[in-house]
């Protein structure tokens, strides 16, 4: 069996909703069964998200009104890959600049995940950052309100362990960290 046994083809396209941040498409498609159907996801650009290291081993990250939980989340800084960025290493110093006011010595890619390949078009390029140090002002969005501090590692993980850092992405972030590369 080939992939293109198993592909669907996309018959027509349209945006069904938009808005800042991400569009709702909706599509008729063709199985490979020869049926049709419709079939609707959520598009958005690509994002990045950073484990920011401080020179001693501490690891910056973010308190933040997530409105469709309706609490305050813990996570790591992320944030949409901009037009202007000139490549995605541009982006996540930018994201952990402007989220947090810190700016890294170093940054390198660690994975690339389509976390929601089912109902969304998402792709996040996780990288991980050292020598991050507080040489910058906060720079958010409107509609960003965040809180930005520093502690371990080692908590990061007990979080994730205990269901208290419940951000998808920064958990991922920890953990592929943990498992591949310290």
């Amino acid at each position: 069996m080939t992939d293109n046994d198993l592909a669907w083809e996309t018959v027509d396209s349209r945006v069904a909703y938009s808005c800042d941040g991400f569009d709702i498409y909706n599509e008729d498609v063709r199985f490979p069964n020869g049926q049709t159907g419709e079939f609707d996801y959520l598009s958005e650009n690509e994002a990045v998200v950073v484990l920011p290291f401080t020179s001693n081993d501490e690891v910056v990250v973010i308190d933040e009104w997530r409105q469709p939980v309706k609490r305050v989340n813990r996570a790591l800084p992320a944030g949409s890959i901009e037009a202007d960025d000139a490549d995605r290493e541009t982006a996540a110093r930018r994201e952990l600049r402007e989220e947090t006011g810190y700016e890294a010595g170093s940054v390198e890619h660690l994975t690339t995940v389509e976390p929601a390949n089912g109902f969304a078009d998402s792709v996040f390029h996780y990288f991980v950052a050292h020598d991050c140090e507080p040489t910058a002002e906060q720079d958010l969005d409107d509609n960003e309100s965040i809180h930005v501090e520093t502690t371990t590692f080692e908590d990061l993980v007990a979080a994730v362990r205990e269901d208290d850092l419940r951000d998808g992405r920064s958990a991922l972030a920890v953990l592929y960290y943990q498992l591949f590369e310290r």
